[in-house]
């Protein structure tokens, strides 16, 4: 595998089996397979004036109880990582694996000391004092949540510039980091707007922090990043008032569907309890490539996780889908273990 890879490589896949990509039942990908109810001719937007972004910070802030003062919009959520990155202009990170691999990137291409930590094993293991510390909370590929207070505290104590991404927060009840913007001046959060929104094509990613953090972020940043199509789409997600209560009790409703088809999987020996939208599964008897190959006549896409620290390739995700999907693949799984 590609050391960075990512799921949701569907193209390929297409190319694979030959098959028209409306018949592919993608479960590599973890964007939400709720969609936001949104009325917006794209038609009547006016894309020859510069995008203007007051109403999307607004909303955001709004959505997080935060100030618009305390945020910053990126082209995505890999673009904000990338420039927090560059703009940090730190020695050395600790990354509590295993994580999403943009994070690892990063820390190649902008020459950073990187160290993992192996969170299945011992979470307690020291840090360096004022380094970066990378957390994903809810995880990924596995989706626990964690409470970080005990953690928090001790990366406060060693100094650390922290960053927690809370990019799957919304599909559970899981408290934010948040709470700490006004007791901690070091820490940044992350907020993907496209996972939860099933937007991945509509680029925009935030970071939170206090005020003069935001502010020193920004003067590096340019002028205008996001599109008006971006904006505009998000913008409209935002004013679906029912849209993330909807979401995320039928998210947890099919990934309850999703738990069991695994447990009675032959071929499964293990899966982690998640708190987000796609569950990590352990194998046993076939690996995530055999089991790849044989979902190929299915039309179904898994990801295979031997590329994250830490896993190897009996370790297999799949996403939370619609129930019609999830059956299919109950089907698969009957017919091939």
């Amino acid at each position: 595998m590609n050391t960075f890879e990512h799921g949701g490589q569907i193209d390929e896949f297409v190319k694979d089996i030959n098959c028209d990509i409306k018949e592919v039942i993608d479960l590599s990908s973890n964007i939400n397979f709720i969609k936001p109810d949104v009325h917006l001719n794209f038609n009547n937007l006016d894309i020859s004036s510069y995008p203007i972004y007051d109403n999307l910070y607004k909303k955001i802030a709004n959505t997080y109880k935060i100030n618009p003062e305390q945020l910053e919009l990126f082209n995505g959520g890999s673009s904000a990582i990338f420039a927090l990155f560059k703009h940090l202009d730190l020695k050395h990170c600790t990354i509590y694996s295993p994580a999403y691999l943009e994070y690892k990137k990063a820390c190649v291409n902008f020459g950073y000391e990187l160290r993992t930590i192996n969170r299945f094993e011992n979470m307690n293991l020291p840090v360096k004092n004022a380094s970066l510390v990378i957390f994903v909370n809810p995880s990924t590929p596995d989706g626990t949540y964690y409470d970080i207070d005990v953690l928090m505290e001790y990366w406060m104590d060693k100094d650390c510039v922290i960053l927690i991404d809370e990019s799957f927060l919304d599909f559970c009840d899981g408290e934010s980091a948040i709470r700490y913007l006004e007791k901690y001046d070091k820490l940044y959060i992350l907020k993907s707007m496209t996972k939860f929104y099933s937007s991945a094509g509509i680029r925009v990613g935030t970071i939170v922090s206090n005020e003069k953090n935001i502010d020193s972020l920004k003067r590096f940043e340019p002028m205008w990043k996001l599109s008006i199509f971006d904006t505009n789409y998000l913008s409209a997600a935002l004013e679906d008032r029912n849209f993330k209560r909807i979401s995320k009790a039928i998210n947890i409703k099919n990934r309850l569907e999703l738990e069991n088809i695994l447990e009675n999987c032959n071929c499964i020996e293990s899966i982690y309890q998640s708190s987000a939208n796609y569950i990590l599964a352990k194998l046993k008897n076939i690996k995530a490539n055999e089991l790849q190959e044989k979902l190929k006549p299915y039309k179904i896409m898994i990801r295979n996780c031997e590329n994250f620290d830490f896993l190897d390739n009996t370790y297999v995700r799949i996403a939370v889908k619609s129930s019609a999907k999830l059956k299919i693949l109950k089907q698969a799984l009957k017919e091939i273990c």
